[in-house]
């Protein structure tokens, strides 16, 4: 069985609560946990196969193979990656922006955005509780479950959703997180990869079919005011569609362009896809 891992986030509920209800059986194993962990654990060795943050991939394309069908992102508007911030993106030279260590893609998003699109350079600060500085007032980069509770606590006027200001920018979508496997493992079992992409599909079709289900799960993981849930998961994109694979595309030549990878890796799949809509 391959080991897998998964985003500890409500935000991945609809690709894996039919393997919490009991609905689809998953043929691996399946580790949670914050996409850098995720990140290090694929590219050490520790797992097969994993969602893992879009710009990780983009630094490793010979290392690890770009699976088709599923993704995490946005069309817009985001959510759950937000700039807190009292004062406009585009003023923030030389100031001091704290950062969640748990995502590379929101990072790097959060680089691009202001280096490129308002031509300025911050300090960066990493921290394990970033949301206590975004409440004490201070710039703070937020990715997750604690990037919407700054959205329900904070002034809206503080709160900047990195998919919107990117989406405003390029007109592109944003693609945050993507399933990937090791190349090692895909060229000796590619067979194994494609069940459990075919497993993921099969559990996402099954959580559009039953998204009372995934709402009750995540209201269980995390109380947040109703109708909340119906909204966040419809703003979210999780199909690898051509529009996602171009929004990878604009986002790996604007890493690359940062300085953040050496070359623009091809986002097209490299894998069979299972066909998910």
């Amino acid at each position: 069985m391959l080991r897998c891992g998964r985003i500890c986030y409500t935000n991945d509920l609809p690709i894996y609560a039919a393997f919490d209800a009991g609905a689809i059986e998953y043929p691996g194993t399946l580790h949670a946990d914050v996409p850098a962990n995720l990140n290090a654990m694929l590219l050490s060795g520790e797992l097969d196969l994993s969602p893992i943050s879009a710009a990780t991939w983009a630094a490793h394309p010979d290392e690890l193979v770009l699976l088709p069908d599923l993704c995490i992102g946005a069309r817009d508007e985001v959510v759950s990656v937000v700039l807190v911030s009292r004062t406009p993106p585009a003023l923030l030279e030389g100031a001091t922006i704290y950062l969640a260590d748990e995502s590379a893609s929101g990072q790097n998003l959060l680089r691009i955005l202001l280096e490129r699109r308002y031509d300025v350079y911050p300090r960066y600060v990493q921290d394990h509780d970033p949301l206590m500085h975004a409440r004490e007032g201070r710039t703070t980069l937020l990715i997750g479950d604690r990037a919407i509770d700054a959205i329900e606590e904070l002034p809206a006027t503080d709160v900047y959703d990195l998919g919107r200001l990117w989406h405003e920018w390029t007109g592109q979508q944003t693609v945050f997180a993507v399933w990937a496997a090791r190349r090692d493992v895909y060229e000796r079992d590619p067979e194994s990869i494609r069940e459990c992409m075919h497993a993921l599909t099969d559990a996402y079709t099954w959580s559009r079919a039953h998204m009372d289900f995934v709402v009750a799960q995540a209201r269980r993981t995390i109380a947040r005011p109703q109708g909340f849930y119906e909204n966040y998961y419809v703003k979210l994109n999780f199909t690898f569609h051509s529009a996602a694979q171009n929004g990878l595309r604009a986002f790996c030549r604007e890493l690359h362009a940062i300085g953040a990878i050496t070359s623009v890796p091809n986002s097209f799949p490299e894998a069979i896809g299972a066909g998910a809509e």
